[in-house]
């Protein structure tokens, strides 16, 4: 394999959910030339024993029935002329996806999400937030279309949001989304949501001289931020608002009419996660368009950097981390 081609994961559970990340990865491995493999995971709790009797029936028609799909499956890639490797593995699907990442070096995994929201979410979870968590490489999530939806909006990337805080993990995420924009030849707006001020016991507002400068260092900073995309060729505005920030980006989404979200994450777990959540998690419960997390970016080799690395990065104006 050329150590420059794009190397895609598919994460797939074969079922009527996942055939708009289908459509999804066999489009991008064609516009970058990349080698797409496809893994389904044969769900299985641990503590069974694979050798009983009804267990081993039980693998054995899942064999079956993914060895046909998944020979399917590559037929319809090859119709579009992208050539697909396929592994099935067995266990919990989110840990398989990461492992196979790992093993595959991977440099992006494509998967599908219903979109759990509410108590559904709460009891079921989701496997693309799992995998989210803990994958080696950025993420693309894609919802699936509710039954008697409209027609899915077309695979061509044009408009890519970039929702920036200015943190490490966000700053990748811009440097990430720079590389997806330059492969789909794609214009990025990058996006900070101030968040509501604080009040004091007596309900004034606190600190308004400071919340106007930082207003302008933010602002500042974007514009330094688009000036240095624009650098490398590509079209670049920002926009700064306030409000919650998933209910911010999600509005913003929409009035930009996004093809893909591109977001950074620190996929935090345990206690860290269920006490301070993820804003990440939370729009890609919601959103229409396509989700791109980047908690590990990876990159070609002879990579520019867009944003200065981090060590030589400036601190938040809001946090002054």
């Amino acid at each position: 394999m050329n150590p420059a081609q794009p190397r895609i994961l598919f994460a797939t559970d074969l079922s009527r959910w996942a055939e708009g990340a289908e459509q999804y990865a066999c489009a991008l491995a064609a516009s970058w030339g990349a080698a797409l493999t496809v893994v389904s995971v044969l769900e299985f709790p641990p503590g069974m024993n694979p050798d009983y009797p009804v267990n081993r029936l039980y693998l054995g028609e899942l064999l079956k029935q993914a060895t046909r799909e998944l020979v399917e499956l590559k037929a319809r890639a090859s119709a579009r002329s992208v050539p697909v490797k396929t592994r099935i593995a067995t266990g919990i699907p989110s840990q398989e996806v990461s492992a196979a990442a790992e093993e595959e070096d991977a440099d992006l995994i494509v998967v599908g999400t219903r979109g759990k929201t509410g108590l559904e979410h709460v009891v079921l979870g989701s496997t693309a937030e799992r995998i989210i968590r803990t994958a080696p490489c950025p993420v693309l999530a894609v919802r699936a279309k509710k039954p008697g939806a409209d027609e899915a909006r077309s695979l061509a990337l044009h408009r890519l949001l970039v929702p920036v805080d200015f943190s490490d993990c966000s700053l990748d995420a811009l440097e990430y989304a720079a590389t997806v924009a330059q492969r789909e030849k794609a214009s990025l707006k990058l996006l900070h949501v101030l968040e509501p001020v604080s009040y004091g016991l007596d309900f004034t507002l606190l600190h308004a001289a400071k919340r106007e400068q930082t207003r302008d260092a933010m602002t500042a900073r974007l514009s330094a931020l688009a000036s240095a995309v624009s650098g490398v060729g590509l079209t670049a505005e920002y926009e700064l608002r306030g409000g919650m920030p998933a209910d911010s980006i999600l509005d913003a989404v929409r009035q930009a009419d996004a093809d893909l979200l591109v977001m950074g994450t620190h996929g935090r777990r345990g206690i860290s996660h269920a006490f301070y959540g993820s804003v990440a998690e939370a729009v890609l419960r919601r959103a229409d368009c396509p989700v791109l997390t980047v908690r590990s970016p990876k990159f070609q080799p002879g990579h520019r950097p867009v944003v200065a690395p981090r060590g030589e990065r400036a601190t938040n104006p809001e946090t002054k981390e």
